[in-house]
């Protein structure tokens, strides 16, 4: 009688299923937020070479994975060599990784933090088990053909992981309130109890209700509670706010070596789900400017770009007091986040006229124009400046002078914090 025999192969796993991907979301946000620049490679006689490859393609995606598994500790030399295997070779290992590489972007898809134009999301990569040199060629065309977008879904997660690193950084996890000098019945105690009135929301102090009790009837059992007993906790009401938040998109934004237009967008992204999440009688909206100043929506934050342009300030400012007098909001404020001067300005028959020099008067004068007529409108200006020479200092402290606002000197690592202080502490405050 013959023996049977099983043969035993080496588990592999399921690697997919082993990978953490919100942490490494998390890690990519750089990535998946800059969207680079305006219009490609552009030169410019001072500035020199800005923009580069296309960001948004999946050969971009694939690159930006891997460099997040190996940073990110997820891919580690022990799952290398076991994806080796028996004496395998580096081509091998290389395929493995790009097979791995091609699952996990579908699983972002299919998990609903991704979206792909112009193709399918399983295109092969350059190093795919396509023989010839033609043929890998052919599908890194066709990797960086595909391009992908952030969902609605993958923007609230990094808005979220966003939020919760700038409320760490500020030691509290605690989301609070617009305050103001009224006082009215709510959830939490703020202020001295007083007694119930019709209409109010039926938030008792049961000490202080059974107090007033025991002292009309003394103390027995049962105790008898009558309408005149009944306290109920003040807190300080809670106005609703609309607030535009300008987004300078000059071409210093991305200069000098430092990227400061990216964490900008992520403190826009958190500021949009604390809204959403814990205000939602709030309204965030959101203008970039440039040499024009244009809204753009929440949805397409995460894509936003930088250019060769200037700063139109006073027509951010304009369009901001246009969207703002719509709102029916108890407050509205502005935060501006720039990093240089007003260097733009738009003329009556809509032309631009733009000076890189210096302080220009004429720019200068019809800035703060409207920065008078955002205040005689009751819009606040809150600044926060990413630069510190002495002339936009001057600048910044004349916009908070006028405006009755407040100016904030800041940096790409503290200007998240600010912010959310700024907003959470209620100094957006309606002006008299």
């Amino acid at each position: 009688m013959a023996r049977r025999f099983t043969r035993y192969s080496k588990y592999r796993g399921g690697w997919l299923d082993a990978l953490n991907v919100e942490s490494l979301l998390e890690h990519l946000s750089d990535f998946l937020l800059n969207a680079g620049f305006e219009g490609g490679p552009h030169y410019h006689p001072y500035w020199g070479w800005s923009g580069g490859d296309d960001a948004s393609s999946l050969d971009s995606l694939k690159d930006a994975l891997l460099r997040a598994l190996i940073e990110s500790g997820q891919l580690t030399p022990e799952m290398i060599e076991e994806l080796r295997g028996e004496g395998a070779g580096d081509e091998v290992v290389r395929q493995q990784i790009a097979k791995l590489l091609d699952d996990l972007i579908q699983k972002l898809i299919d998990e609903g933090f991704l979206t792909t134009e112009g193709g399918v999301p399983g295109v092969p990569g350059p190093t795919s088990e396509m023989k010839g040199e033609g043929h890998i060629e052919d599908a890194k065309a066709a990797a960086q053909g595909v391009q992908f977008n952030l969902t609605q879904k993958g923007m609230d997660f990094l808005g979220y992981r966003a939020l919760k690193s700038l409320m760490s950084a500020l030691g509290t996890a605690d989301f609070g309130a617009h305050e103001t000098a009224d006082l009215s019945t709510g959830v939490e105690a703020d202020a001295a109890s007083r007694p119930y009135e019709f209409g109010d929301a039926l938030n008792l102090d049961i000490p202080a209700t059974l107090k007033s009790a025991i002292e009309r009837e003394g103390i027995g059992v049962p105790l008898s509670i009558d309408y005149s007993d009944l306290m109920v906790h003040q807190t300080e009401r809670r106005s609703s706010c609309a607030t535009v938040l300008l987004l300078d998109v000059s071409h210093s934004m991305v200069l000098y070596g430092e990227d400061r237009f990216t964490p900008a967008k992520r403190v826009a992204l958190a500021l949009s789900h604390l809204i959403r999440t814990q205000f939602p009688g709030d309204s965030l909206r959101v203008i970039t400017f440039g040499d024009r100043a244009q809204e753009i929506p929440l949805s397409q934050l995460a894509k936003a770009k930088v250019g060769p342009f200037h700063t139109n300030t006073a027509e951010a400012l304009l369009l901001a007091r246009r969207v703002l007098k719509a709102q029916k909001k108890d407050m509205r404020q502005i935060v501006m986040i720039t990093d240089g001067k007003p260097s733009a300005l738009t003329l009556p028959d809509g032309r631009v006229y733009t000076n890189s020099g210096g302080l220009d008067p004429a720019i200068l004068r019809e800035t703060f124009r409207e920065v008078a007529a955002c205040r005689k409108a009751g819009i606040l200006i809150n600044t926060f400046m990413l630069a510190r020479d002495p002339y936009l200092v001057q600048f910044v402290n004349k916009v908070a002078q006028i405006a009755r606002g407040k100016a904030y000197f800041t940096t790409t690592m503290t200007l998240g914090q600010y912010i959310m202080m700024d907003f959470l502490r209620g100094k957006g405050r309606r002006s008299a």
